[in-house]
């Protein structure tokens, strides 16, 4: 049965010859779940309201060009749709986060197949729900942090998903902020001039599929539970302050399957307790792991070890994490039973990282031989090192993670 507004609904035309020939005059004039069909053009607009369920689509990417003096759309309604807009030149302020798309206390929305250039804030989303930003591309021109935005921004949201974008040369590729119960996959954020993907306070979150590559600092994850990470691939994050991932204060949580290749650090781990790595590949990092204090009852199981400069960094004496299965590529220990697993227990901490990370210049005598013998002794002996971190059953061959 067609409900009452479905039958009165109607499409509503915006062109050069149309009725109405400016996007702020037909959504003014369109009733509760119209549709704004934007013909191909330029339209030199901002400030563009949508407080009513409508379905907004450009037809062969219109372009809205807000001529940099301030937010573009802003959404205050619920169940609305913008589908295929190519929105350019959003203001810069240092008092207010102008955007090309703010949704504001809104539900039920849907923000997808637009392009987003010359940008401050990309798609901004406050205290709303139930959203899906999807299959989007926003490009900024962002090369200092105190004046850019992020590309998509989430604050007091839940329930959202953000599925298949691209974003590059923003400040932030993907900002979370008390976001709960949100997924986060299949999008590409690199070349960013801090993070790929920055969450704080945020719980109950998906994080699958992803590509963070090449961005300033890489990925930070702070002050969140329950956060699951899996087959996302963190690479090339390269720089004095950089890493793959950082985990601050992250509790009861899962990293599986991922990619850590060619970043300064892979993981940068502090403060987070009860986490299970498993299933990971660490590959071509200075540090695959840094482990900076504070880090209880955390599990690492089947991951690869490989060509990394430094496999784990540990700081202190004391270690409550369990390390097993794992394949290490410097492991020089024997199978004589033939069972795939390593008769003797591997060590992954060198003392040289240890005085690495205490005197950074150390590093220049990494390949000397005084170096091998130091890290010898201490495998033997530990004097700096925890003398229980220990892989006890090192895997022989590389961990096939190809259907995790």
């Amino acid at each position: 049965m067609i409900s009452a507004w479905t039958a009165h609904s109607k499409t509503i035309e915006v062109c050069t010859t149309c009725k109405f020939q400016k996007i702020g005059d037909a959504l003014a004039s369109a009733s509760a779940n119209d549709t704004i069909l934007i013909k191909k053009g330029v339209y030199k607009e901002f400030n563009l309201s949508i407080d009513k369920p409508l379905t907004v689509i450009g037809e062969n990417y219109p372009i809205i060009d807000g001529t940099l003096k301030g937010e573009i759309i802003r959404i205050t309604a619920d169940h609305v749709t913008l589908d295929g807009l190519f929105i350019i030149n959003v203001g810069t302020s240092y008092t207010e986060d102008f955007s090309a798309v703010r949704v504001v206390r809104s539900e039920y929305f849907v923000i997808k197949n637009l392009v987003l250039e010359k940008l401050f804030f990309g798609i901004y989303l406050e205290k709303s729900s139930h959203g899906r930003v999807f299959h989007n591309k926003i490009i900024g021109d962002a090369e200092e942090e105190f004046n850019s935005g992020n590309g998509i921004q989430l604050w007091y949201s839940h329930h959202i998903e953000v599925d298949q974008n691209i974003i590059t040369h923003v400040r932030d590729g993907i900002y979370l902020e008390f976001a709960d119960h949100c997924t986060i996959t299949n999008n590409i954020s690199r070349d960013n001039v801090r993070y790929g993907l920055h969450f704080m306070f945020s719980n109950d979150d998906l994080y699958e599929d992803n590509t963070f590559e090449k961005n300033g600092a890489g990925v930070a994850v702070m002050f969140s539970k329950n956060i699951e990470m899996y087959h996302n691939t963190f690479q090339g994050n390269w720089g004095t302050a950089s890493y793959g991932l950082l985990l601050k204060e992250i509790n009861d949580s899962k990293i599986k399957g991922n990619i850590f290749k060619e970043n300064t650090i892979g993981i940068n781990i502090e403060g987070s307790n009860r986490v299970s790595y498993t299933y990971n590949t660490f590959e071509k990092n200075g540090w695959a792991i840094k482990s900076r204090g504070a880090c209880y009852t955390n599990i690492f199981s089947e991951n690869n070890f490989l060509y990394n400069t430094f496999d784990l960094s540990y700081n202190g004496k004391l270690n409550d994490n369990s390390f097993n299965d794992n394949y290490w590529s410097d492991y020089n220990g024997y199978d004589l039973n033939k069972d795939g697993v390593g008769d003797v227990p591997h060590k992954p901490v060198k003392l040289f990282s240890y005085v690495a990370n205490r005197t950074p210049e150390a590093i220049i005598l990494l390949r000397s031989l005084f170096i091998d013998l130091i890290d010898f002794s201490e495998k033997v002996s530990p004097v700096f090192t925890p003398d229980n971190l220990e892989d006890a059953s090192p895997k022989m061959k590389r961990i096939a993670h190809d259907h995790y």
